[in-house]
């Protein structure tokens, strides 16, 4: 087998890429690295230079539409405070991609994780992320909100 390190790079098509290159820059705040007018594409360092990318490939005026998902690892602190910061910038910060609106982020207890989700202007899936060092719960179902979590395991 190969020893995996981590993931370098990762892709999404998108229907307007001067829009989702503002909002992946502007909103998300990554770093642009690199365009290629000429195939309409863009990528951003994720992480840090050299670290990890994301590619943006306009599908232009094509029907087919996917709608990924995508994490992005933060500290507990960074995805506490992308709530506020989400909102600031008009976008609505969810449970799940797609899901209902929170006030503050949820616990995925069988990782434990602590998330954020948020949605692209072409309705992908992102997310704000932390691995919280509690020990995992998995007998505890779905997700709870942070403070529950929290709570469970002051006792």
């Amino acid at each position: 087998m190969i020893a995996i390190k981590g993931l370098y790079e990762s892709h999404l098509t998108v229907s307007d890429l001067d829009r989702s290159v503002a909002f992946y820059r502007d909103v998300v705040g990554l770093e642009l690295a690199h365009t290629v007018p000429k195939r309409h594409a863009a990528f951003f360092w994720v992480g840090g230079r050299d670290r990890s990318m994301l590619g943006l490939w306009s599908i232009g005026s094509s029907p087919v539409r996917l709608r990924l998902h995508i994490a992005f690892r933060t500290e507990l602190e960074q995805v506490i405070r992308s709530v506020d910061v989400l909102r600031s910038k008009g976008i609505v910060p969810r449970r799940r991609g797609g899901g209902p609106e929170l006030d503050e982020p949820v616990v995925f207890p069988w990782m434990p994780a602590a998330s954020v989700y948020f949605d692209d202007p072409d309705g992908h899936a992102l997310e704000y992320v932390s691995i919280l060092p509690d020990a995992a719960r998995p007998e505890l179902p779905g997700t709870v909100s942070l403070a529950e979590w929290r709570r469970i395991n002051a006792e």
